[in-house]
């Protein structure tokens, strides 16, 4: 296991120097592929610059790993030996550290005699637009007959030592929203005569924090943020194009849907009102992420019986990933590892460019991925 841990770092430490946007990650697949093949795998490409590997345990079973591969458009500031050496690019999201656990997971089952068929899948393209969705577009689950399929995340937020879940809604859905509100330009001193679409804006706004805090159950969490408002050219005239730009989260489905039909209601209700034309356009990101209850407590178990592990039952996050793609199409578990860790100044945030984390804490990913296959029967 020594030999691993020590392998894990090394994967980890390369990974992180060659950050490569979704789709791009050309230099990431070339050195997986030669790190999969000297243990001995047969890799297979999927999706352009994705990665899997089917091992047959002889069963119709087949329960998948998956990691994400692509890094963010972020200038690193960690001053580590192993920095990028993609100027303007990161491993701020621990994509790195991910794939170097599943990198260790596939070391661990060289010298394991399957009972059970396992799926180890390098998706591109988490950060954007979603590789997810194309590996599950690819037939690979059902070719495969997955069974359930696993998923982790780095997670600062938590101390080392801890495995965050919850089951059930543990991430958001998130989409992306465009409003265009039409008045009609005028002097900023006779009102009367024009349309103010930056009035209207301003109603709008109002109506949306009525919808996620008077509409929608407390213990629901939702959010309709606006982050940027552009409207107006100069101080006296009445402006006659505004235009908001936000984002939705939302625990579910049902819910997420609730609430954009809410805001189409108040958007017609400010055209009749105030005599504006108002554009909406909704791009939907990515799907919950959804925690099959059954593979929750075989986690649960797995970390409570493991001594150099703590687990916590968190509260959902409203932050979004494509993980939830999976689970449309077969049940899944996602959980987070802590690697918050004050004392050598590990606390900054996920997409933060001096995000960094102690590589210790990948030997916790793995023992919870060979305790779940353990606890599955897909080995002993």
């Amino acid at each position: 296991m020594e030999k691993i841990l020590d392998n894990m770092k090394k994967y980890r430490r390369k990974l992180h120097e060659i950050p490569e946007l979704g789709y791009m990650e050309k230099k990431t697949q070339a050195y997986l592929l030669e790190e999969i093949k000297k243990m001995g795998y047969e890799p297979k490409i999927i999706c352009e610059t994705g990665i899997y590997v089917y091992l047959d345990g002889g069963s119709e079973e087949t329960y998948g790993f998956r990691t994400d591969i692509d890094g963010l458009p972020i200038l690193e500031e960690t001053g580590a030996t192993y920095s990028s050496k993609h100027k303007g690019f990161m491993h701020a999201c621990g994509h790195d550290g991910h794939m170097a656990t599943l990198l260790g997971f596939m070391d661990y089952l060289k010298d394991k005699k399957l009972k059970k068929n396992i799926l180890l899948i390098f998706q591109p393209a988490e950060e954007g637009p979603g590789g997810a969705k194309n590996i599950v577009k690819s037939g690979i689950l059902e070719k495969y007959n997955v069974k359930g399929i696993f998923g982790l995340h780095l997670f600062p937020k938590l101390e080392e030592g801890i495995i965050g879940c919850k089951a059930g809604g543990f991430m958001a859905k998130a989409a992306e929203i465009n409003i265009v509100i039409k008045g009609k330009s005028g002097h900023g001193g006779q009102p009367h005569l024009g349309i103010d679409s930056i009035q209207v804006a301003g109603k709008m706004l109002e109506g949306f924090n009525l919808i996620t805090s008077k509409f929608v159950a407390p213990f629901d969490p939702t959010i309709i943020a606006i982050g940027k408002i552009d409207g107006g050219t100069i101080r006296n005239i009445i402006p006659e194009m505004t235009r908001m730009e936000g984002t939705i989260r939302a625990s579910s489905t049902e819910t997420f849907n609730f609430i954009t039909s809410k805001i189409r209601d108040i958007a017609r209700g400010m055209e009749l009102s105030y005599g504006v034309e108002i554009e909406i356009e909704l791009a939907e990101g990515y799907p919950p992420v959804i925690n099959d209850k059954k593979y929750y407590s075989v986690l649960e178990d797995v970390v409570r019986g493991d001594e150099k592990l703590k687990f916590e039952e968190i509260d959902p996050e409203m932050l979004a990933e494509d993980f939830g793609f999976y689970q449309e199409i077969t049940r899944g578990l996602f959980f987070f590892v802590g690697t918050k860790n004050e004392k050598l100044g590990y606390v900054e945030s996920l997409h933060n460019s001096k995000f960094n984390f102690d590589e210790k804490v990948l030997e916790n990913g793995l023992r919870v991925y060979t305790g779940i296959c353990k606890k599955l029967g897909i080995f002993e």
